[in-house]
């Protein structure tokens, strides 16, 4: 059983480090963007785009790999509409992740120039939406069937 336990764990880390990793680099931006410095921002937003996502995007990539293998140890029967489910949540975030990485690149492509408010406004939605995602699997990872 200290396997499954460990597995446990392994599954659970990543989905918690992404969405602590979303909402610190939102925070982080939100208020580099309010303070008007471009320059702060510029490097922030490179940094992000640099290491930042595809660290999270390994972590996220990792969820499906170490559920099946905690599901298939656990030996939980999963129905159909389950899989189903969590594989159309799955798509969505990292479609919603992409998008938000174009919005990002997009933002630092600017430079200087002040970005426009559609801009913003796409990146806050983009980033929303992955937030609530990773919620929904992580309430999906929690409600497995028994």
């Amino acid at each position: 059983m200290e396997h499954y336990l460990l597995l446990k764990i392994a599954h659970s880390l990543p989905g918690v480090l992404v969405l602590l990793g979303l909402l610190a680099h939102l925070f982080m931006l939100w208020k580099a963007q309010r303070s008007g410095d471009t320059a702060v921002l510029q490097r922030k937003l490179r940094n992000t785009l640099r290491f930042s996502f595809p660290v999270l995007g390994l972590l996220a990539l990792s969820l499906p790999v170490s559920g099946w293998w905690l599901v298939h140890l656990a030996g939980l029967p999963l129905g159909q509409t389950w899989l189903l489910g969590s594989s159309l949540l799955f798509a969505l975030l990292v479609l919603s992740a992409l998008l938000l990485a174009g919005r990002l690149r997009a933002w630092q492509a600017l430079g200087a120039v002040p970005a426009p408010g559609l801009l913003l406004k796409l990146s806050m939605a983009y980033a929303v939406l992955v937030a609530v995602l990773l919620l929904a699997i992580m309430a999906l990872m929690g409600a497995k069937p028994v």
